[in-house]
């Protein structure tokens, strides 16, 4: 357990002491949100992020262990464990160490070396192998000639024999290592066409070659896509002649009468054995690495997304795009109800727009809408053109947005879906969808499987259950951060709450349907399947609002309650002055000037517990998400044609990736900002620069018209 824990504090950068304690808090059924959130002391103040690594690094390091073990249970009951072994194994840092070292030891099917040993050749490999100086091997191969195993010559017992060293030497764990690590430094990934007359999105690869060790992941998910989709023919190139020397160097020991063969041995070895399964083992690897990589900046960007900015207070009409179908049409209140629903035709190849107009702007001035959120999809550009026009002819101000509809057909044929509009058609779901995640991203997003909400780079290819664990942990995160009101969640919401699964979440809105809201967070613990221990998880998460007891709208737990009331007593307040305007100011002046260190001593609590109350009895209820930038508001459309070189925009972050962001400026296409584009000084990756959401001013740089491409730059 010591060594275990000193490697996670060695590895994460932490001390042993919150090493130990993220273990004991794990193994004791918390979960991360609440561990990051509530047990800071405990901690050392880590974040969710790093816990989530120290989880995850937990669970590998504690399966690389459990493998060694078994391992050598096998070699052992084989009779063949020695002290180097033991202490060899013992060293491996990952599995892949292991499993060359048990590799000799594995129960192998039919071999080439299984048949010849099946025929006793193994002791003439033996003494080939001693390379004595005055041996005869034909002589000596006359030996093992048997009618009866099928040796029936002195040639066919010498390539058998052979057959056995060229299997003992690809078993052989330290040139695997050797091997890969000259690969790694040293190797090229080569790329060639499959049909060099072929056009696709690979051309760029159709001749390529880059060393291994500086492949970016954007570029090794790119060639794995290329290859699956056979444009693309892929190898590793390698230095041949020092892998060679170096494993003839280690076997040939002086000059003998064998030393041709066993140097003819070694070739067909690495040739036939070794090389194919490093080269597999190689790819495996670079695939593995790009995937966490394009995991985490997929990960980085689904948060973002997830934490945009709610439109709280207005009416939106969601106008989901189309052609020969018609364009639906829903209006939801600002509570998210459903208000009206319709389809419009002012897209091809109808083009009623005067009909459609008249639908509309009579839906307008009935519901009182203030924005129209648009879908990006197929059509978004010509319906973007119809209501920017539309817009002109109302005497009130009212604003569209382009929202991304990634995953919302999905959505709409779900079973979820079916269950919350078990009366409206799936089509028009889609339009309810992309109104509502104007109003609230967090909460409809979450009906959206992670991986179709349309960020990140390459999410299909990679690693899928991998990815749905890193993503599911994001959502988490993001829902935890901002707290959930109890009283209007739907369950797909709650799940997702720490120590909630999908059954407690739809027994809650049961208990919600059947006995009016929650008055406070202590009616949870009257919720079927909801005990003290889950209670615990996610209580200071949940939020009640206009309930019996104020701090229900904190993050701040129920076993803080005591500590917190004390705090507000001693400053001269009572917590129903969290409601009161005038004294909830005058409690922020007060709480701005306090010596936390002794005051937490007083109230026998952790200062870093004593600063997260403060902190929320500052801004009791606020939103999070209100810091983020809001989306960006338009009445009048941009026009392709209209962009000139020189050009400043203002756009939104739609996409980040490893070589840039994607833009959206108004027009069709999202434009790239380049990495090299996004700042004078160097920059080491887009995520640093800016994320999902981010409102941002860019200069038009390059226009390819014909491609409809635009090229941007932050340099302004």
């Amino acid at each position: 357990m010591d060594k275990l824990i000193n490697q996670l504090a060695e590895e994460l950068n932490i001390k042993y002491s919150q090493a130990e304690n993220t273990i004991k808090l794990i193994d004791e059924g918390n979960t991360i949100p609440f561990i990051a959130r509530y047990r800071k002391e405990v901690t050392g103040g880590l974040s969710d992020e790093i816990l989530r690594n120290f989880s995850e690094r937990l669970t590998y390091l504690r399966n690389l262990e459990n493998r060694k073990n078994e391992v050598i249970k096998s070699i052992d009951e084989q009779g063949k464990l020695t002290d180097e072994l033991l202490q060899n194994i013992a060293i491996c840092k990952t599995l892949s160490e292991v499993e060359d070292l048990y590799r000799p030891f594995k129960q192998k099917k039919k071999t080439r070396a299984t048949v010849a040993k099946s025929k006793g050749l193994e002791p003439l490999s033996t003494i080939i192998l001693g390379q004595n100086e005055n041996i005869d091997i034909n002589e000596i191969a006359k030996e093992f000639i048997s009618e009866e195993k099928g040796v029936n010559s002195e040639n066919e017992a010498i390539a058998g024999a052979l057959d056995i060293i060229a299997e003992q030497i690809s078993d052989e764990a330290k040139y695997r290592k050797y091997i890969k690590k000259v690969c790694y430094h040293e190797g090229f990934l080569v790329t060639t066409a499959s049909n060099v007359d072929e056009k696709s999105n690979y051309e760029m690869y159709y001749d390529y070659r880059e060393n291994i060790s500086k492949m970016p992941s954007h570029r090794i998910l790119a060639i794995n896509r290329g290859e699956a989709e056979n444009f693309l023919k892929v190898k590793i190139e390698k230095p041949e002649e020092k892998i060679l020397y170096y494993i003839e160097r280690d076997i040939i020991k002086n000059q003998s009468p064998v030393t041709e063969m066993l140097k003819a041995t070694i070739l067909d070895s690495f040739k036939r054995l070794i090389e194919p399964s490093i080269d597999r083992e190689i790819r495996s690897d670079l695939t593995e690495k790009a995937d966490e990589k394009a995991i985490k900046v997929f990960g980085q960007n689904a948060k973002q997304l997830l934490l945009s900015a709610p439109i709280k207070g207005k009416t939106v009409m969601g106008f989901d795009p189309a052609y020969r179908t018609g364009c639906k049409i829903a209006v939801i209140d600002e509570t998210g109800k459903v208000l009206d629903t319709d389809t419009v035709y002012p897209t091809a190849p109808q083009n009623d727009v005067q009909g459609a107009k008249k639908s509309l702007l009579k839906l307008i001035e009935k519901d009182n809408v203030d924005i129209i959120a648009i879908g990006n999809g197929t059509a978004s550009r010509e319906s973007e053109m119809f209501v920017a026009d539309m817009l002109k002819e109302i005497s009130r101000q009212v604003y569209y947005v382009i929202v991304s509809e990634a995953g919302a057909s999905v959505y709409s044929a779900s079973k979820l879906a079916t269950e919350e509009y078990p009366d409206i058609n799936v089509s028009i779901r889609g339009a309810i969808s992309i109104a509502r995640r104007l109003q609230d991203p967090l909460a409809e997003l979450v009906k959206i499987d992670p991986k179709a909400i349309g960020v990140g780079q390459y999410q299909h290819d990679v690693n899928q259950k991998r990815l749905l664990e890193s993503l599911t942990g994001v959502v988490e995160d993001s829902v935890n951060k901002v707290g959930i009101d109890v009283n209007t969640a739907t369950p797909s919401l709650l799940s997702y709450v720490s120590g909630i699964n999908n059954t407690i979440a739809k027994n809650i809105v049961k208990y919600r349907d059947e006995n009016g809201k929650f008055k406070d967070r202590k009616e949870l613990l009257k919720v079927s399947k909801l005990g003290k221990a889950a209670f615990e998880q996610c209580a200071g998460f949940i939020r009640v609002f206009d309930g019996n007891n104020p701090l229900d709208i904190t993050a701040v737990h129920p076993e803080s309650y005591e500590a917190t009331e004390k705090l507000l007593v001693s400053l001269g307040f009572e917590k129903q002055d969290l409601t009161n305007k005038e004294k909830l100011q005058s409690l922020k002046t007060t709480l701005a000037n306090l010596d936390t260190e002794k005051l937490a001593e007083d109230l026998s609590i952790g200062e870093l517990t004593l600063k997260d109350i403060i902190s929320e009895l500052s801004k009791p209820g606020r939103d999070p998400r209100e810091d983020m930038p809001k989306p960006v508001f338009r009445n009048d459309v941009l026009k392709f044609e209209d962009l000139k070189i020189g050009q400043t925009l203002q756009g939104t972050v739609r996409n980040v990736i490893d070589f840039g962001a994607f833009v959206d400026i108004g027009v069709k296409h999202d434009g790239l900002v380049h990495i090299s584009e996004m700042s004078d000084s160097f920059v080491k990756k887009p995520s640093d620069v800016v994320s999902v959401g981010d409102v941002v001013k860019v200069k038009v740089i390059d226009v390819d018209y014909d491609r409809q491409k635009v090229k941007l730059s932050m340099k302004i």
